[in-house]
């Protein structure tokens, strides 16, 4: 193959949300104050979102496409209080499900049968599932008719089986894989589950947009998830259980493990992968963290708001040969973070930003927008968190003042050129950068933009083994090679 044919380019990408309320409440956060002070479960269960007030939240709607995150600055903050009208819940990126049908996705993909789901349960979903493009027959087989009422509540009273609950209605429950080993405790199985089949969603939305599921060779995961037992606590192939029911027979995979820039790490490994001739197309994927639900629920609360962080996000990207019109990873200009980088704010932007742009001889300003840490802003201020991507175009837009490309008094109006506002919930590797994909990919292709670069930072919350930091980055380009995605 010649050198042009490999070039690797993004092909599609989706991005999907599950409404999640009645799980808030085992989110790694949530749980902790619930045991210490039960009284916090009512108070949160007060607190939560309908499907319809998700699916009508601006930055939900960003997150999948109907709007642009630009789009945020012209309406008022707090956004929660700005429910858009008549709010699609899918949209040209991806699509926000109601929980049930995450659940009965979750159950049937599920080979141990260790989460049940009651009967009426299930009845309640099955006309919308009938109508889901990513839901099968198949699924439907494997979903069955449910467990009765009276085995649930024996399974979670003799048994120790998590119940899971509808407000106060059980209409499920997890059971625990293995009676000694706490690595498949009934908790860990729930956050695995959750992590697997809301990745599942994304895939198959890839697979059946692009009709090529069959055509993926390799799937690689970059969740934060780390699946195992007791003698293999962490890490796992998370990625070829997803591949397994996302419609990818002829897939392996692998899951790269680096926590929040851990999709950066992916795309730029599959991009390699592809651009070596190994691999014709590569599936970069990320379930949701439940661990990360309601993470800041107290700002939430003590605020007066709705909990923001009930939603698990998960992601799809397609990564494939050069076809002539999808933007272009530049492996060329990847940045990375070293060892020996340092882990001020001025050092991870030097090598995430600057050294990439050098090395192609570019300037700040010759790049359209940046992507990097999108949490949003109306999750992370009340609890005291700040703006996060605000903070990261304020660095980048210091580092244009010290090269001399802009004067102090512009750096308002970089941020607001270069930067956007953040829209992704706080679910970790998936709000690094990656929610963007999709609007850099329609903006590359129609001629809007040249030059987007995405980059992640984080720290490696890697057990107490160090206190590094750690950084990834990568430009997309638009695909010269045809008029149809020139300026003009």
């Amino acid at each position: 193959m010649n050198s042009i044919g490999n070039r690797p380019c993004i092909k599609s990408v989706n991005l999907c949300l599950a409404h999640v309320p009645n799980l808030v409440r085992y989110g790694s956060k949530p749980q902790r104050e619930i045991d210490a002070h039960p009284e916090t479960l009512d108070e949160i269960l007060r607190a939560a979102r309908s499907f319809e007030e998700a699916a009508a939240y601006p930055p939900h709607q960003a997150f999948i496409g109907n709007l642009m995150p630009e789009d945020l600055e012209q309406i008022a903050r707090p956004w929660h209080s700005k429910p858009l009208v008549n709010a699609s819940p899918v949209g040209p990126d991806g699509l926000i499900v109601e929980e049930g049908l995450l659940l009965c996705l979750t159950a049937a993909t599920d080979p141990f049968n260790l989460l049940r789901l009651d009967p009426q349960y299930i009845g309640r979903h099955r006309e919308a599932l009938s109508t889901a493009e990513w839901f099968t027959k198949d699924d439907f087989d494997a979903l069955g008719d449910g467990t009765p009422q009276e085995t649930l509540k024996e399974l979670v009273k003799s048994r120790g089986a998590l119940p899971l609950l509808e407000k106060d209605e059980l209409i499920g429950c997890v059971e625990n894989a293995h009676s000694e080993d706490s690595s498949l405790r009934r908790e860990i199985v729930l956050e695995n589950l959750m992590a697997k089949s809301s990745a599942v969603l994304a895939l198959r939305m890839l697979s059946a947009v692009e009709e090529r599921g069959a055509d993926i060779d390799y799937v690689m995961g970059c969740g934060e998830e780390a699946v195992g037992d007791r003698y293999q606590r962490g890490g796992g192939n998370l990625a070829k259980a997803v591949a397994e029911h996302g419609w990818c027979p002829n897939a392996t995979g692998s899951d790269i493990k680096a926590f929040c820039c851990a999709p950066n790490h992916a795309i730029v490994m599959g991009a390699a992968l592809v651009a070596s001739g190994l691999y014709k197309n590569v599936a970069v994927i990320g379930g949701g963290s439940l661990a990360k639900l309601g993470m800041k629920f107290q700002g939430h609360l003590r605020n007066g708001m709705p909990i923001l962080e009930d939603v698990l996000a998960s992601v799809a990207v397609l990564i494939g040969e050069d076809d002539g019109f999808s933007p272009v990873i530049d492996l060329e200009s990847v940045g990375r973070h070293t060892v020996a980088a340092g882990s001020s704010p001025q050092a991870i932007a030097e090598a995430l930003i600057l050294e990439p742009l050098t090395s192609k001889g570019l300037g700040i300003l010759d790049v359209d927008r940046y992507a990097t840490e999108l949490h949003d802003p109306d999750i992370t201020e009340p609890q005291g968190s700040g703006n996060t991507p605000l903070a990261n175009y304020r660095v980048l837009a210091s580092l244009a003042v010290q090269r001399k490309e802009i004067s102090r008094e512009e750096i308002p109006d970089f941020v607001g050129r270069f930067g956007m506002p953040g829209f992704s919930p706080t679910q970790g590797h998936i709000a690094s950068a990656v929610p963007f994909l999709g609007h850099a990919c329609r903006s590359l292709t129609s001629g809007e933009a040249d030059h987007t670069m995405f980059y992640a930072k984080g720290s490696l919350f890697l057990g107490r083994m160090t206190e590094m930091s750690d950084g990834m980055s990568f430009i997309l380009s638009r695909n010269t090679n045809t008029k149809k995605s020139q300026k003009g």
